[in-house]
């Protein structure tokens, strides 16, 4: 008996060590924490401002470098920041809708960085309503 206590005794203390070195090497790496990772622009009126941003933190203690951020299509444009973000600053990633467009919407933009290898997924929706010429020069060509 003395022995299986012995054995679960060590065995727990052997998980409780890998996984306090597991946490630790997490919190030493770098961490993006956006403060939303959906926006919804509601109802627009066509050719509006289509530009909205996601801001986010490096909560870890090493610098957050993305690497890549891409729109899942091309009526979409990002811009983000190429330098390293040190632990604790904050950073933004632009993101312009082509509001020329009519209809709803709904686009994913996926951002690739350091302290991951899956992409962090972030998403813009909305409706974008015909402008009111668009409805008077349509009503005058009938």
């Amino acid at each position: 008996m003395k022995k299986i206590f012995f054995a679960i005794l060590l065995g727990s203390t052997s998980l409780w060590g890998w996984a306090q070195n597991v946490l630790d090497s997490a919190a030493a790496n770098p961490s993006i924490r956006f403060t939303t990772t959906e926006i919804d622009y509601g109802s627009i009126s066509q050719n509006s401002n289509g530009e909205r941003v996601f801001e986010f933190t490096n909560n870890g203690s090493k610098p957050l470098i993305l690497t890549n951020v891409a729109a899942s299509c091309g009526c979409t444009a990002t811009e983000w920041p190429r330098e390293p973000i040190k632990p604790n600053e904050k950073g933004s990633i632009t993101v312009k809708y082509n509001t020329s467009i009519t209809g709803t919407f709904r686009k994913s933009i996926r951002v690739f960085t350091n302290s991951s290898p899956e992409p962090i997924l972030l998403i813009i929706k909305g409706e974008i309503k015909p402008s009111h010429s668009d409805n008077y020069q349509k009503e005058n060509q009938k």
